[in-house]
């Protein structure tokens, strides 16, 4: 860790006429994170136990987020099996389809790891009981605790929400009971953890594989005294950037998500450049949404927008995501107690074939960024041209982020919350 904070790296160099009034790297990422981050998490909290309504902050009353034609698409993938009747290995097991609601600050992420509190691993936990008695036998044999095995969607990062998460899990016990399953997952973390619908689909089906978009969705929160952001691009609006300020705590309250990316910006500022020049401290929602647009309808490589995977490279995975939707508007959150009054935000929309790593932090990041430097509509756009990350802002913060949740059929703007 000490050779990272020594290590030093320069903001980048824009080279348009908003070069001057753009945040630098630690002025955005100061101003991401002084925010009542734990009015989102509450609030999101109270979404997962079905205390309150996300879609109803737009005026939707449904009850279910996945639309009609997706639940005929689970019935297709039942449908194509092939009869099992005599048949053996794969085609002899039985596969469920497990769409889950979890509280991201509640777990270290989805992916299990030794030592650390995962959604996976909760997960594959409480499936361990379900396991058949061959598998059961052989993990005994080699000294491994009895768990299930759970393919996901997408994985999500720490501190990351998820409303309709799918994940599946097969064994070759046809004894199980779709009831059964998500009752066990339902006992495993009451409060934090929930199975919305567990069923029996197609041995073909995959979590992954099998979506044709995801849906993201990040509330960003408005201090008190900002009341919905007005506009900066007048002189009278633009002020100096306190990197000392604070309206709901120290900043280092939301260093448990630091991490070696931001490290990097953090500390790799020349001191002559933070805090210099007059630069605004506020955005237009609609703005961002301008901005958003601009990526609706084309296939663009988004390298420049991830992290933790490399910049440029001529194998893995390639970096193309075509995005459906890309909004904005701003929101009230409610609040359960009477005492505390509603909170304004900004809720950014997101459909996309796949996202990449962090992908969706750091458009949110860098949306706000270029929307309070006056940038052109297409600045998001013409950043993909970059030949360094340090381009793009630091990544938002993990708590105002959320998997809405996952498509399997063609997606229909009809169905999509900000219009």
């Amino acid at each position: 860790m000490e050779n990272q904070v020594t290590r030093k790296f320069y903001h980048y160099n824009h080279t348009d006429a908003c070069n001057f009034y753009r945040w630098t790297a630690r002025e955005s990422y100061q101003f991401m994170y002084t925010r009542p981050w734990q009015k989102v998490v509450d609030f999101y909290s109270n979404v997962v136990n079905d205390h309150m309504s996300l879609p109803r902050l737009f005026g939707i009353e449904r009850s279910s987020i996945h639309h009609d034609a997706d639940i005929e698409a689970f019935n297709k993938w039942e449908l194509v099996d092939a009869p099992t009747n005599g048949k053996a290995g794969r085609w002899a097991r039985v596969t469920f389809k497990i769409v889950l609601s979890y509280h991201g600050a509640s777990f270290d992420g989805w992916q299990k790891q030794p030592g650390l509190n995962t959604v996976q691993g909760i997960v594959e936990t409480s499936l361990g009981k379900f396991v058949d008695e061959m598998k059961a036998e052989l993990l005994k044999e080699k000294g491994l605790p009895i768990e299930g095995c759970a393919t996901v969607a997408g994985r999500t990062d720490k501190g990351v929400t998820a409303f309709q998460q799918v994940c599946s899990f097969y064994t070759w016990n046809k004894d199980i009971k779709a009831q059964d399953v998500g009752d066990a997952i339902n006992e495993s973390a009451p409060g934090k953890l929930r199975a919305l619908s567990v069923s029996k689909v197609s041995r073909a089906f995959h979590p992954n594989f099998s979506a044709k978009w995801r849906r993201y969705l990040y509330i960003f929160p408005f201090n008190d005294r900002e009341e919905g952001e007005p506009s900066s691009q007048g002189k009278d609006d633009i002020e100096c950037v306190d990197l000392q300020e604070n309206d709901d705590g120290d900043i280092n309250a939301c260093n448990q998500y630091s991490d070696e990316e931001n490290i990097e910006y953090l500390h790799g500022e020349d001191k002559d450049e933070v805090g210099s020049g007059r630069k605004p401290t506020k955005f237009c929602v609609s703005k961002v949404n301008r901005l958003l647009r601009q990526l609706e309808g084309k296939l663009l490589s988004y390298k420049i927008f991830a992290r933790d995977t490399k910049a440029s490279r001529s194998i893995g995975p390639p970096t193309e995501c075509f995005v459906f939707h890309a909004r904005a508007t701003e929101i009230t959150l409610p609040s359960l107690a009477k005492e505390r009054e509603c909170t304004k935000a900004m809720c950014i929309e997101l459909v996309a074939n796949r996202f990449l790593r962090k992908m969706v932090r750091v458009l949110v990041a860098t949306s706000i960024r270029e929307a309070a430097a006056g940038a052109e509509d297409d600045a998001l756009t013409k950043l993909m041209d970059a030949t360094c990350r340090r381009a793009t802002a630091p990544p938002a913060p993990p708590d105002g982020l959320c998997l809405f949740d996952v498509g399997y059929t063609d997606f229909d703007p009809q169905f999509c919350l900000i219009h």
